[in-house]
């Protein structure tokens, strides 16, 4: 991959909303894929693919994304199988073929715990590869602000399902006890100067009021994007993870206000506006242009 697609890759991905995983094994999704509207999409080596089916589906990969148009591989993932599992090193040896090629923007490692492998995966793929740990389990916890600061990530991203099957969690659709680990972090991208995180799964993609209570949580806790696993989730969740249209005429008054005042502190329907609350206005103002792809 060049500069300039590198540059573009970085860009789509970091301010994207929604991610959606398809198997890697089903060669005829992944441009059906790019084409539900996800800013990213994530072919999936790990737990999509059988154990006697990954072998075959790495080898697929190249005629598929060979397939695909430039600006289609900037949005463009595959998630590995973890480090320590019998397929990782034959997945990392071809996607590094893969990435040399310009054939996807970048990887997303699962149950990522420590900062050397991210870093193994980064000479692997080349230094415009882009990467993306999933935090699955407590020891990736621990480790995330290493992780956060390794060279070449984008963004981090929850494993809400394996994370809990980790700790022996039994939570209900509320994820109250995940509150303190999603502000972790949402606390390590931010200190590592990252874009917001991913967050994780709504596992039944036919539950639409808990997708939108998934996604409304996750913009509430400072999350920028969600994992999706149907493409009837991608439109809704893009949506919730975006400004409302009253937020945006919020938006816009301050800024207007502001501009009129000259700078400095104003007042605006009795409130006072200064430079934090025009910071956040001018962030709302921001995600209104990140629109689908």
């Amino acid at each position: 991959m060049n500069t300039t697609h590198a540059a573009a890759a970085l860009l789509k991905l970091a301010s994207a909303r929604t991610f959606l995983f398809v198997p890697a094994d089903r060669p005829e999704r992944h441009a059906r894929a790019l084409a539900s509207g996800a800013g990213g999409v994530i072919v999936d080596l790990e737990d999509a693919v059988a154990p006697d089916r990954k072998v075959e589906a790495r080898a697929q990969l190249r005629a598929s994304f060979s397939a695909l148009s430039v600006a289609q591989r900037q949005r463009l993932l595959v998630r590995i199988n973890a480090c320590g599992t019998p397929w990782h090193d034959g997945d990392l040896a071809e996607l590094g073929e893969l990435a040399t090629q310009g054939l996807i923007a970048g990887v997303m490692l699962p149950k990522a715990e420590r900062a050397a492998d991210l870093q193994r995966l980064g000479v692997t793929i080349g230094p415009k590869g882009l990467l993306v740990p999933l935090i699955e389990s407590a020891a990736g916890l621990e480790a995330a602000r290493e992780l956060a600061a390794a060279p070449q990530v984008l963004r981090l991203a929850f494993g809400n399902l394996d994370f809990q099957a980790d700790l022996g969690l039994a939570c209900d659709a509320e994820e109250a006890e995940l509150v303190p680990v999603r502000l972790a972090l949402v606390l390590a991208s931010r200190l590592a100067g990252l874009a917001a995180p991913i967050d994780g799964v709504t596992p039944d993609w036919r539950d639409t009021a808990r997708l939108a209570n998934d996604a409304a949580r996750a913009r509430r806790g400072g999350f920028g994007g969600k994992l999706c696993i149907h493409p009837d989730q991608v439109a809704p969740v893009h949506a919730a993870l975006g400004p409302s249209t009253a937020e945006l005429a919020w938006a816009r008054r301050v800024v207007e206000a502001t501009h009129a005042a000259g700078g400095g502190v104003v007042s605006l329907d009795g409130r006072m506006v200064d430079a934090p609350v025009v910071r956040l206005a001018e962030r709302l103002l921001a995600l209104e242009s990140q629109a689908p792809p």
